[in-house]
């Protein structure tokens, strides 16, 4: 019955995340805010909700396992789904028709973050302020550094369509989405705790992948749809500008569990998580950095090959 729940939960997030995504677009064309303000906050907010919700939720229950492995594990599958879809359509050649100067300083900050999150795991106590860690207070303080640094396309791109919904239709559309990806992401993080508990599997490896994977379903489809409209800006920016978003979100999830600092509290595993989330970012920066004059077909595809090779292996030695 669990499996059957967590499906379901999975489905419905997936769905609404969706929907989340589309409303919000059309309330940032239609709305009298500015652009960048409903984009930082709105879309990118509606974007990490299913993690958000999910993580909330697993350290409402008390499982802190769930909710850093989800966190991770969302950064992870977003790489791992860039990687595979830039193997898909390799002719396209995505890595060499990017603006770098807009997305290189997202992987680099992101790498940052990740190394942060790795020296504070492998150590054996904590700085901590109020309950939460000293590395949190480092990554936020660095989120808003990287702000200055991380600039955005400036050519005008085509926006992933979406349907001609009134304002307040959107309005309305959003709220009730948002709603339904709450009480769906807090299903799916209650049936992934029992899901460990019923199979004997490790909880950090449930919420770092099969959680991760399902909340992270959203940005495949905002990446295909970008792929669709040859907007391969859109397609790294909104991987790259996620995981940054995340890791903050990890800084919120840290804030509200009151056992103390989170990354004291869960498996060492989530070092190899972690590990392998700064492996795959290295080899990003390096496709974001190497000349675009790589003709070989074999040689262009090696890189994103060994992210998906990287993904599946450590997901079948954790398991």
């Amino acid at each position: 019955m669990v499996y059957i729940v967590f499906l379901l939960a999975a489905a419905i997030v997936v769905a609404a995340a969706i929907y989340l995504n589309q409303f919000g677009d059309v309330i940032s064309k239609k709305s009298s805010l500015s652009g960048a303000v409903v984009g930082t906050f709105l879309i990118a907010g509606a974007t990490s909700l299913p993690e958000l919700t999910t993580s909330l939720t697993a350290v409402y229950i008390d499982n802190p396992d769930i909710a850093v492995g989800n966190m991770l594990g969302s950064n992870v599958f977003n790489l791992f789904i860039l990687a595979v879809v830039d193997l898909i359509y390799r002719k396209r050649r995505l890595f060499q028709k990017v603006n770098r100067k807009a997305n290189i300083p997202s992987a680099l900050f992101g790498f940052l973050f990740l190394t942060i999150i790795i020296f504070a795991l492998f150590m054996p106590g904590s700085i901590e302020f109020f309950g939460v860690g000293l590395e949190m207070f480092i990554i936020i303080i660095l989120y808003f550094v990287a702000m200055k640094f991380v600039s955005s396309d400036d050519t005008e791109g085509e926006s992933v369509p979406t349907k001609d919904y009134s304002l307040k239709t959107a309005v309305i559309g959003f709220i009730i989405a948002a709603l339904v990806v709450f009480a769906s992401g807090s299903v799916l993080s209650i049936a992934g705790d029992q899901l460990a508990k019923a199979t004997g599997m490790n909880a950090s490896f449930v919420g770092s992948f099969l959680i991760a994977a399902s909340t992270s379903l959203p940005e495949l489809v905002t990446v295909l749809a970008a792929f669709k409209l040859a907007n391969y800006n859109m397609a790294i920016g909104s991987i790259l500008g996620s995981n940054l978003f995340n890791i903050q979100l990890l800084v919120l999830t840290d804030v509200l569990y009151r056992k103390g600092a989170i990354l004291e509290a869960v498996d060492t595993s989530h070092i190899f998580i972690a590990g392998l989330g700064l492996l795959m970012t290295l080899v990003i920066v390096y496709l974001l950095l190497r000349p675009a004059n790589v003709l070989n077909k074999w040689r262009y595809m090696a890189p994103s090959f060994i992210i998906t090779v990287l993904y599946i292996v450590v997901s079948y030695v954790l398991f």
